[in-house]
């Protein structure tokens, strides 16, 4: 069984590149959706928001096997959130400013440092692996 994230170690530096800004899409369409998510349907919607933000994380996480998987969803996260945050000179803003936007804000960003200090699992039938015992 090969370990995760072999497929970006031995594809060709343009190829890992190409992984981690699809990562990086990946976690500013989350960001975008979570924003309207938890707002429109507060209590749920939030709960929903931080759920499809722990998946980004963790999914880059498990798919790159390397913190750097973590890292650029939570790049895109952040940048979507930080610009649909930001008002315009107007006062429009997307978030209100109430308790669901700085629970999403700050579990967000627990969320991803969460991910990023993970410790590897051991892999089935590798070394330390149950299935190899």
């Amino acid at each position: 069984m090969t370990e995760p994230g072999a497929w970006l170690t031995s594809a060709p530096k343009p190829g890992r590149i190409a992984g981690y800004l699809g990562l990086a899409v990946l976690g500013f369409v989350v960001g975008t959706a979570g924003s309207l998510v938890q707002t429109a349907w507060f209590p749920g919607g939030l709960l929903l928001a931080l759920l499809g933000t722990a998946g980004a994380f963790y999914g880059g996480l498990r798919a790159t096997g390397t913190q750097l998987g973590v890292l650029a969803p939570a790049a895109g996260w952040i940048v979507a959130v930080l610009l649909l945050s930001a008002g315009r000179p107007e006062g429009d803003g997307l978030f209100a400013g109430g308790l669901g936007e700085i629970v999403f804000l700050l579990g967000g960003m627990a969320v991803a440092v969460i991910c990023a200090t993970m410790t590897r699992l051991p892999q089935p039938g590798g070394p330390g692996g149950r299935l190899g015992t």
